[in-house]
């Protein structure tokens, strides 16, 4: 196995890095490469940690490589982590455990910079120190885990979760057993992370509050396919022979969990994915919501399966990872135009072509302000362009940092030009510039539209478009103390804050 682990970590990371320059940037990450370039202590709907790191990428280069360099090494360093972690014990099954990792589809082809890259390497060394702790009774360890947590909580608020799961695994230690100085320890070290969080949401509208608790639950509700997506993202994500031999033999499952190591490391994992489990009645969730808790679950399955059984699942992920190559490498040197007949196109298109598509706007620099009519388009054009495109229109609930970085007021009288994927309903745009022209352009087979605005009316923005934004968006809950809210401030400074 150590051999064959070692070829896996540079076979992958071969591939790693020529996706990672070969895929163009998608609309998530040029969001979050904008968080870098205003890097600032909180964004409107998660935490800055990765705004701060593609901030320092920015310093060194643009390529799509560089800024996704993290991503692209994430799986290694956790697989390399876990099999210093576990080879004290039994080396075979410590290079199976991080050899199966490694070929987990999901850590092959995803390398993609998102909020998720931090928290799961963040989340992995918290548990770690946590783990250590056990063994030695050590605050510093206990210490070290909070610091983590905090630093992963800074990523995403999921890492909430594997807190949890630290209380509940305490909980569930015998009565003479349960360290709560430690668990003191690990969230004392954590707080000064949480209330950097909190002061910036204070002074921010409640932004990561309002969105993560309100705004993104508006459609919650039971769908009889939300639960069975979930079972199938669990089985794509750890692993179905493992799983099937995790829990085919109850008696040895008993025994190994006797050992606090084991058990901790099945709380870890066990506990979000149940939580997530229940929020799936209501919810649909998301594939990489499970990210950050799959290292646990391969570590689990080495201090609880035999060598035998961890080459089956080797054997397996090996396969299946096969599969995703060979299709990401036939889809690589297909014509783009083969997609065509598909309804994501126009997508695609203006993915893969932004450059050229970017040359069709040039006319128009200088006479007019640059916009997409969503937060995908847009910042996936200002990546490109190295300029930045506002958001023109209501958009939708997701990547409303626009709110924070645009100010209308400042576009009063200019002339505006919107870049859409879609033909425009007048209606949209009409009550809101003194004169507005229409084109359409071809590009590869797809059509893009422009909406070519003059003379814009600020005040009427402002009252059929930012106000109702005001109103969907910005109520703020009663029980929370309000510092600041730009948005209100900025457009409404003379009226109260909406409440629910």
């Amino acid at each position: 196995m150590r051999a064959a682990f070692y070829l896996a970590l540079a076979l992958t990371l071969a591939f790693r890095f020529w996706f990672a320059q070969a895929l163009p940037i998608t609309g998530d990450e040029a969001y979050f490469i904008y968080w870098g370039v205003y890097p600032d202590y909180g964004y409107w709907d998660h935490p800055p940690m990765i705004g701060w790191i593609l901030a320092l990428l920015l310093q060194f280069s643009r390529a799509e490589w560089v800024l996704r360099l993290p991503s692209i090494l994430l799986p290694a360093l956790v697989a390399v982590g876990m099999l210093q972690y576990l080879r004290s014990a039994d080396e075979n099954k410590a290079y199976a455990a991080a050899l199966a990792f490694l070929l987990l589809p999901a850590n092959v082809w995803n390398v993609l910079i998102t909020t998720d890259t931090p928290l799961v390497l963040f989340s992995f060394l918290s548990a770690l120190c946590f783990a250590a702790a056990l063994r030695r009774e050590s605050l510093s360890y206990y210490s070290a885990a909070g610091v983590f947590l905090g630093l992963a909580f800074l990523s995403k608020y999921f890492a909430v979760l594997l807190g949890l799961a630290y209380l509940a695994f305490v909980l569930f230690q015998p009565a003479g057993r349960r360290s709560w100085r430690g668990l003191a320890t690990v969230f004392i070290s954590l707080l000064p992370f949480a209330l950097l969080n909190a002061w910036w949401n204070y002074d921010h509208c409640w932004a990561n509050l309002l969105f993560n608790l309100y705004t993104r639950n508006d459609n919650a509700g039971w769908l009889p396919q939300n639960p069975a997506l979930y079972a199938l993202s669990i089985l794509y994500m750890l692993c179905p022979v493992a799983l099937y031999h995790l829990g085919s033999n109850r008696a040895a499952l008993g025994r190994a969990l006797a050992e606090p190591r084991a058990r901790f490391f099945m709380f870890v994992w066990v506990a979000p994915l149940a939580a997530f489990a229940l929020l799936s009645l209501a919810k649909q969730i998301g594939l990489h919501w499970l990210l950050s808790f799959v290292p646990f679950f391969f570590i689990t399955a080495a201090l609880l399966l035999s060598t035998a059984q961890l080459r089956k699942s080797v054997l397996y992920l090996g396969a299946f990872s096969a599969i995703h190559v060979a299709a990401i490498a036939v889809a690589g040197v297909l014509p783009m135009e083969t997609w065509k007949g598909s309804r994501l196109y126009n997508g695609i298109v203006y993915h893969v072509k932004t450059a050229e598509l970017l040359q069709r706007l040039e006319p128009y620099a200088g006479n007019y302000e640059f916009s997409a009519d969503g937060f995908s388009p847009a910042v996936t054009a200002s990546y490109a362009a190295n300029r930045y495109f506002f958001v023109f229109g209501t958009a939708s609930s997701h990547g409303r940092h626009d709110d924070i970085l645009t100010d209308f007021r400042k576009l009063a009288r200019k002339n505006i030009l919107v870049l859409r994927k879609n033909p425009p309903n007048p209606e949209d745009y009409a009550p809101y510039f003194a004169k507005v022209g229409y084109r359409q352009f071809e590009l590869h087979g797809a059509s893009f539209h422009l909406v070519l605005g003059q003379d814009f009316d600020y005040p009427a923005y402002r009252e059929r478009v930012l106000r109702p934004l005001r109103d969907r968006y910005y109520r703020m809950p009663t029980y929370l103390p309000l510092g600041h809210c730009y948005f209100c401030e900025r457009y409404f400074p003379d009226e109260p804050v909406p409440s629910r």
